[in-house]
């Protein structure tokens, strides 16, 4: 849920620690790992391979 969609003041402090706490956690992902993690489309796609390095899409053969 996005920051602006809570519909309480407690909802809203929620998702935005939510986000902050993703955020410094992606920094220090990056930091240890050297280089930026992919975004979007691109981050799907590292997330989605198995352990045999094949994505979904060539396993289903698109």
């Amino acid at each position: 849920m996005g920051i602006e969609q809570a519909t309480t003041s407690k909802g809203r402090d929620a998702a935005r620690g939510l986000r902050e706490n993703a955020a410094k956690e992606e920094k220090k992902v990056e930091a240890q790992k050297g280089s930026d993690l992919a975004k979007g489309a691109d981050r799907f796609e590292e997330r989605s391979k198995s352990s045999d390095g094949k994505s979904a899409g060539k396993k289903q053969g698109l």
